[in-house]
C-alpha cells in the first residue's frame, strides 16, 4: 500500500492593500479619461461607463456611513466605560481640544500668508457679476442647533417636493444623520452607565459585543477601498473637467500649496518636535489619507480613520474612540482653516473691498472655532458662508468658486483626515499612552490582522504609562 502524502493548497497572495488602492486608483483614472472622451449621450445624460463609476463609488461611500452611527455610539459608550480606570481623562479631552486649535491657527496663519502672496483675486478673469447666491449659510447658532440632538438617534429627515404634470406633487424624504449629535448622545449614555453601576453590566456587555460584530463588518467593507477607490476617482476625472480651471488657476494653486505645506510641513514639525517619527506617522495614517482624497468624505472615511489611528498609530481604542469622532465633526484643517482664509481674500480682491488687520484676525477667529458652529452642517461652502458673513464680504463670491470646488474638496479632505489622525497621536504620545512600539512598526496591512484579545487595563490606559517610561 503507497502511502499518499497531502500537498497542501497554495493560497492566492494577493497584492498588499497599498498597492490594491493605488492600482484601483490608476485604473480609475484611465476608465474616467475613457468616460470624460465618450462625453454624453444624444439625451445629454452620463454615459453608461460614467454612471456605472459613480454607482460603485457612491455605493461604497454609503456602505461606509451606513456604519458610522452605530460604531460612533457603540466605541463612544464603551471607552467611556474604560474609562472610569483612568485618572486623567479630562485632561485628555481638553488636551485634544487644545491641538485642534493649535493646529486649526497656524492652519490658517498659511491660509492668510498665501493669500496675501499670489494675489488669487487679482489675478483671476472673472467678474463680480458671475458670482451667485450659494443657496447656503451659516451663523453661529448652528452651533446649538447642531450640538442639541433632535432625537435618540441623532437622525435628521429632509423632504424634498416638486411640481409634476397635473398639478401633483411629488416628495421625496431623505434620512441623514448627524455625527456631533451622535457624540452628545453616546458621552451622555457613556457617563450613564457609569452612574448606574453593577445593574449596567449587562447592558455594557451587550455593547461591547455589538461593537465588535460592527468592527468586523467594517473591516469587510474597508476591504472594498480599492474597488469603491475605482469608482470614485473615475467619476471624478470623468465629471469634473480640468479646463474649469483656467479662470481660477491661480486660486486652486495657492489653495493645495497651503494643503502641501500643511500635511507635509506643519504636521511633521509637529510630529517631530513631540518625539515621534514622521514616516512612521504617514506609513499609518496613509490608508486613510488616501480615502479621503478620493472619497471626499470625512464622515465617511472615519472608521478607517479611527482603526488606522489605533491598529497602527498605537493610540488606546479607549481614547481614539472618542477623540477621532469628534475629530471627524470639528477638526478641518483643510475645509476650515486654509480653504476659508485663501477664499475670503479672493472673495474680496475680486469685489474690490479692502481688507485690514482686524479682518485678517476675525478670519483667523472663525477659523479656529467656527468649525465648531458648522459642525451640525457638512461641507466648506457652508463654512465659508460663515467666514464671508462675519467679515461682511458678498455672499455671491460663493458661486464664483463652486465650479472647482469638487477638484479642491480632494485634497481639503485629505488634510482633514490626516489632521484627525495627527491629534490623537500626538496627544497620546504627550500623555504616555501611545504604544510608541506600534507607532514604530506602523503598517497598511496590520489594518487587517485578526483581533487579538484585549487587555482591558491596557486598554483603559492603566498601564501604558509605565509600559512607554520603560522603553
Amino acid at each position: 500500500m503507497t502511502d499518499t502524502i497531502a500537498v497542501p493548497k497554495r493560497r492566492l497572495r494577493l497584492p498588499s492593500f497599498t498597492v490594491q488602492v493605488l492600482l484601483g486608483l490608476g485604473l480609475g483614472v484611465l476608465l474616467g479619461w475613457i468616460a470624460l472622451q465618450m462625453g454624453e449621450t444624444a439625451g445629454g445624460d452620463p454615459n453608461w461607463l460614467t454612471t456605472t463609476l459613480d454607482t460603485i463609488g457612491s455605493s461604497f461611500i454609503t456602505l461606509l456611513k451606513a456604519i458610522v452611527p452605530p460604531l460612533v455610539f457603540l466605541a463612544i459608550v464603551t471607552s467611556i466605560a474604560n474609562l472610569q480606570q483612568v485618572t486623567n481623562a479630562a485632561r485628555l479631552a481638553w488636551q485634544t481640544l487644545l491641538w485642534f486649535a493649535i493646529t486649526a491657527a497656524i492652519s490658517v496663519a498659511v491660509g492668510i500668508g498665501l493669500g496675501l502672496l499670489f494675489q488669487p483675486g487679482s489675478h483671476s478673469t472673472l467678474s463680480p457679476e458671475a458670482g451667485v447666491d450659494p443657496g447656503v449659510s451659516a451663523s453661529w447658532l448652528d452651533f446649538l442647533d447642531g450640538l442639541i440632538p433632535g432625537n435618540f438617534l441623532g437622525l435628521g429627515a429632509s423632504t424634498d417636493a416638486s411640481a409634476i404634470d397635473g398639478g401633483g406633487i411629488d416628495a421625496s424624504t431623505s434620512i441623514s444623520f448627524n455625527v456631533l449629535q451622535i457624540v452628545v448622545i453616546a458621552i451622555v449614555v457613556g457617563i450613564a452607565v457609569l452612574r448606574t453601576g453593577k445593574p449596567a453590566d449587562q447592558f455594557l456587555g451587550f455593547t461591547r459585543s455589538a461593537l465588535a460584530v460592527v468592527q468586523k463588518v467594517l473591516w469587510w467593507v474597508i476591504r472594498l477601498a480599492p474597488l469603491g477607490t475605482l469608482g470614485l476617482i473615475g467619476k471624478a476625472v470623468a465629471t469634473y473637467g480640468w479646463d474649469l480651471l483656467e479662470p481660477l488657476g491661480t486660486f486652486a494653486v495657492a489653495i493645495y500649496v497651503g494643503l502641501a505645506i500643511v500635511l507635509f510641513v506643519v504636521y511633521p514639525v509637529i510630529l517631530k518636535s513631540n518625539g515621534l517619527r514622521i514616516a512612521s506617522f504617514f506609513r499609518g495614517a496613509w490608508p486613510a489619507i488616501q480615502l479621503a482624497f478620493v472619497s471626499r468624505s470625512s464622515v465617511g472615511t472615519l472608521p478607517l480613520t479611527e482603526r488606522v489611528v489605533e491598529r497602527n498609530l498605537g493610540v488606546p481604542r479607549s481614547y481614539a474612540s472618542f477623540a477621532v469622532p469628534l475629530a471627524a465633526t470639528t477638526k478641518m484643517d483643510g475645509c476650515a482653516s486654509i480653504y476659508p482664509a485663501i477664499s475670503a481674500i479672493f472673495v474680496a480682491q475680486i469685489f474690490g473691498i479692502h481688507l485690514g488687520l482686524t479682518d485678517y484676525l476675525l478670519i483667523a477667529f472663525v477659523s479656529v472655532v467656527g468649525s465648531a458652529a458648522t459642525a451640525g452642517l457638512t461641507g466648506a461652502v457652508v463654512m465659508l458662508t460663515l467666514t464671508l458673513s462675519t467679515l461682511g464680504l458678498p455672499l455671491a463670491g460663493v458661486g464664483l468658486l463652486l465650479a472647482i470646488d469638487p477638484i479642491l474638496d480632494m485634497g481639503r479632505t485629505a488634510v482633514n483626515v490626516a489632521g484627525q489622525a495627527l491629534v490623537p497621536t500626538v496627544v497620546a504620545k504627550r500623555e504616555r499612552i501611545l504604544d510608541l512600539e506600534q507607532y514604530e512598526a506602523a503598517s497598511a496591512e496590520d489594518l487587517f490582522a485578526d483581533d487579538k484579545p484585549v487587555d482591558e487595563s491596557r486598554e483603559a490606559g492603566a498601564d501604558v504609562p509605565e509600559l512607554v517610561e520603560a522603553r
